[in-house]
């Protein structure tokens, strides 16, 4: 069975998938700073250290040789904070530098990366965004992943059979996970939740599970399919802010929600936000364009999994 290597195994996605995966008998090498569930598993390895450690990461890699990196860290989801700063996006670069190569070097066939689907340009039609959509990040977590995009091909370009598989993932949740969707209907300027109307507009998501899926869909492909090259990865349709109102009222604590009328009163709401908080907040609501309905279209990723997994049936 394969060997995967994941960094921020600890994390909110990859302590899921590490379950995951040795429950399908993968044998899995997990870094990250902190221990979880999984280290008392024989299948599994843990390697307590922070992933731009060089030294502890690909002596970890080339100990027991690889088939699969998947790098999870440096992922706003799964281990870094919300509001991203020069301190962590100078640590994606420096894991940049040598992790993909260190894999390759280590025997991996296969590397999937975490990106976002903030590296596209902002959009001026309601098309749904599609991976050949233009690219032209300008948030701080867009621009840090699409560097990261960037470093990955430059790697596996001249590395034989080696795939490598970018994954634009938009904002993930779970039942219990859920400051993505709260993020959409929560005004922090007036420091309460809102809807516009009766909240019949949308945002695209990415349950957990549909991320995993896709990843072990990629895992477990037969002989001779090779998945490479960019994916978006979100659920087949966008969550109305209406239906994420009734989840929060049925999961979490929400409270009263104000209703507003679209408009004048949007854009007013909006200039009390600086330019600098949506550039470095990942959860940075625009409240001028919340009703654009802007989708992305992950019929490309269909091809490899289901995504069976939406707001109704998320665990």
């Amino acid at each position: 069975m394969k060997t995967v290597f994941i960094t921020g195994a600890s994390g909110l996605i990859g302590s899921e998938l590490s379950d995951v995966l040795l429950s399908k008998g993968f044998k899995v090498i997990g870094v990250d700073t902190t221990p979880n569930t999984n280290v008392d598993n024989p299948n599994y390895t843990f390697v307590q250290s922070s992933v731009d450690n060089k030294d502890a990461v690909t002596g970890a890699m080339m100990e027991q040789g690889i088939d699969v990196l998947i790098h999870l860290a440096c992922t706003v989801d799964n281990d870094f904070p919300n509001i991203i700063t020069s301190a962590e996006e100078k640590k994606s670069a420096v894991v940049d530098k040598f992790i993909y190569k260190a894999a390759i070097t280590a025997g991996a066939d296969d590397i999937i990366m975490i990106s976002t689907h903030q590296v596209y340009a902002p959009q001026k039609t309601r098309e749904p965004i599609r991976e050949t959509s233009d690219e032209k990040p300008v948030t701080a977590y867009g621009k840090m992943k699409y560097d990261s995009e960037k470093a990955l091909i430059k790697a596996i370009k001249g590395a034989g059979s080696v795939k490598g598989v970018v994954a634009r993932v938009c904002p993930i949740y779970t039942q219990s996970y859920a400051p993505n969707l709260h993020a959409k209907i929560f005004d922090p300027k007036d420091g309460c939740s809102y809807i516009y109307g009766y909240g019949d507009y949308g945002f695209s998501f990415c349950c957990l599970y549909n991320l995993i899926d896709f990843i072990t869909g990629i895992l477990n492909a037969t002989s001779g399919i090779n998945y490479q090259g960019t994916y978006n990865v979100c659920d087949t349709k966008p969550i109305l802010a209406k239906e994420i109102v009734e989840f929060e009222r049925q999961y979490h604590r929400l409270g009263a929600v104000i209703q507003r009328n679209y408009g004048a009163e949007a854009v007013k709401s909006a200039i009390g936000f600086s330019g600098k908080s949506a550039k470095v907040d990942y959860r940075y609501n625009d409240l001028s364009t919340v009703c654009s309905n802007i989708s992305y279209d992950n019929t490309r990723a269909q091809r490899i999994s289901t995504f069976r997994w939406k707001l109704s049936n998320t665990k």
